[in-house]
């Protein structure tokens, strides 16, 4: 799946250079000048990396990063917060308000990159990695192929692409509609039933005619997750 990072900054130079070489990395990305409209995005579909500006017009980056920590759905979205402040004491200060990782302006894009690199491998190494293990499952990305134990798991292109997204973050529950528009995109229209339908085919192939345990967890009136500790028999 394609990594998608919220900016958070008021000056359109540097979103225009973010953008630009974020971009140019295969990097799907967000944008938004204000505190409160990026929480509020954050919230909506949770990116998988922030970028946030330390100064902003309505509030302080480091309130946003403190909102994002504290709030279950989306404390573990790793935080790179931007900042013209350079003393130590304000770095410290970031980091104890759960900032990943911190750069000064101004930066070299080519430095941010690596560290939007290095947080990711750190914090879901399924984004950048070419296999993805969970619970006996194994999706060899680069190959397009699954495995459950010693078992070839046959599977279409959209149960494939659906199987990848919960193992990129196990045991975090995605609701349908996060499913859809990572699975199927943005711009395309799908009911949300047809989630529910390639959840069941997807659950029948790792299922294996009932001989595994279903690792796939519906949460009535939130979505579905896998997830181990929660597994049922078939």
């Amino acid at each position: 799946m394609t990594p998608r990072i919220l900016i958070v900054e008021d000056e359109p130079a540097q979103v225009e250079v973010l953008k630009y070489n974020l971009a140019n990395q295969g990097y799907a990305v967000q944008v938004s000048a204000r505190g409160e409209e990026a929480m509020l995005l954050v919230e909506e579909d949770p990116p998988d990396l922030v970028i946030l500006d330390w100064m902003l017009p309505d509030t302080s980056g480091i309130e946003i990063c403190r909102q994002i920590r504290t709030r279950k759905e989306t404390r573990d979205i790793p935080v790179i917060m931007l900042t013209a402040r350079g003393e130590e004491e304000d770095r410290v200060r970031g980091f104890e308000n759960g900032a990943d990782d911190y750069v000064v302006k101004p930066f070299s894009p080519k430095e941010m990159v690596a560290r939007i690199q290095a947080v990711l491998r750190r914090s879901q190494p399924g984004l950048t990695e070419e296999a993805l293990e969970y619970g006996g499952i194994r999706m060899d990305l680069g190959a397009h192929k699954v495995f459950r134990d010693d078992r070839v798991v046959h599977l279409g292109p959209t149960e494939f692409r659906l199987l990848r997204i919960l193992l990129e973050r196990p045991g975090r529950v995605f609701s349908r509609e996060q499913l859809l528009d990572k699975a199927w995109g943005r711009d395309i229209y799908v009911e949300l039933r047809t989630v529910d339908v390639h959840i069941r085919r997807l659950r029948k192939a790792l299922n294996g005619d009932n001989a595994a345990p279903d690792l796939i967890r519906t949460v009535r009136g939130s979505g579905y997750a896998i997830d181990v500790e929660n597994a049922k028999a078939s």
